[in-house]
């Protein structure tokens, strides 16, 4: 099932006809989420070629979604052949949401998926000052450690079993029923409080 958190929104994956909504939602971090999420200040133009190539290949996103809007991301990105069964995972959530339980969601959905693509290892990079972060690190029982400036949690993810392979088959059908409502309902209803919270109204 999708998960329902703060202000009603919902964890699902990010489908690849969703780039758009992927694309907007980095432009809509502030400076400090920005900087949280890609390690340092990018101007929009880098934030937009990032985007184009985000969707590859063996990438799995989870979104949390506020009345159809995606507010939050993480990123599951296998390393490749050079470091097989280790992954990196990025978050970025947009600042209203932050600190209401949506890390913590996007996580645990991340984990579900890595244990069942056989991923044994995930890092997590943040900055020093990333307090959020190493907190969320924490709350999994990441091993931490400080280098260069920065924090690298570890997550040992458990192998699949047929429970967990078939509780994200069901998330993601429901997900891609949730996708498909939303997108129907966005041609009809008019801004909802989320959006004009996000907005500043």
């Amino acid at each position: 099932m999708d998960e329902l958190i703060a202000d009603g929104g919902v964890i699902r994956k990010v489908w690849i006809g969703e780039a758009e909504k992927y694309r907007e939602h980095l432009l809509r971090l502030d400076a400090d989420s920005r900087r949280n999420r890609f390690g340092g200040a990018l101007a929009d133009e880098l934030i937009l070629a990032y985007a184009e190539t985000a969707m590859q290949i063996g990438t799995v996103m989870h979104g949390f979604l506020v009345d159809g809007i995606l507010r939050g991301v993480a990123e599951l990105k296998p390393l490749g052949t050079a470091s097989p069964g280790v992954a990196e995972v990025a978050f970025s959530i947009e600042k209203p949401w932050q600190s209401h339980g949506v890390g913590s969601a996007l996580l645990e959905r991340t984990l579900l998926a890595a244990r069942n693509r056989g991923i044994k290892l995930v890092h997590m990079s943040c900055l020093a000052g990333n307090a959020r972060m190493q907190q969320l690190a924490r709350k999994f029982e990441a091993e931490l450690s400080f280098d260069f400036g920065g924090v690298v949690g570890e997550v040992e993810a458990p192998h699949a079993t047929p429970l967990s392979l078939f509780r994200e088959f069901v998330a993601d059908g429901h997900g891609f029923a949730t996708a498909v409502l939303d997108a129907q309902a966005r041609l009809i209803r008019p801004a909802g409080k989320n959006e004009r919270m996000a907005n500043g109204e």
